[in-house]
């Protein structure tokens, strides 16, 4: 019988796991289709916004087509359960390359254009380098708990 519980406590436990694991990747989803969506939608906009930028300025044209369809891409990750981890990966390894162009940004340019959407136009750049932290370590914990093997 004693048995038996901790089998039934080992299930709900793991159940919750992957629920949180679950409910994170819904919000990095959002995150990205959102954000995927506003760049194609104004992309004249996103596209000149990056032309402004001294040191990839030349390659806007591309960048401004790239961003938005790695988001998607990655969002198809996310949508199809066997490749959720996958797509973890690809969320965190794009949000790490946002985060070093923030970090540059912020070292290296003296005039900082902005060229994001929705909410995040609205924070600072620092702002925007701890949002950015902030969902790479959400991610990450939604990959620690899908590792994670059962107790």
């Amino acid at each position: 019988m004693i048995r038996l519980t901790v089998i039934k406590r080992n299930l709900k436990l793991e159940r919750n796991k992957e629920r949180i694991a679950f409910l994170i990747i819904l919000v990095c989803l959002f995150l990205f289709l959102i954000s995927a969506y506003s760049k194609i939608e104004d992309h004249e906009s996103f596209r000149s916004g990056l032309t402004n930028v001294k040191r990839i300025g030349s390659y806007a044209n591309l960048i401004s087509w790239v961003v938005p369809i790695a988001e998607i891409g990655v969002s198809l990750l996310f949508i199809i359960p066997k490749t959720h981890k996958w797509g973890l990966y690809g969320f965190i390894s794009l949000m790490i390359v946002f985060t070093a162009y923030i970090l540059s940004m912020l070292l290296l340019e003296e005039e900082l254009p902005c060229h994001c959407n929705l909410i995040i136009e609205k924070l600072s750049w620092t702002a925007h380098l701890w949002f950015n932290m902030g969902f790479i370590v959400l991610a990450l914990c939604a990959l620690w708990l899908l590792n994670k093997p059962s107790s």
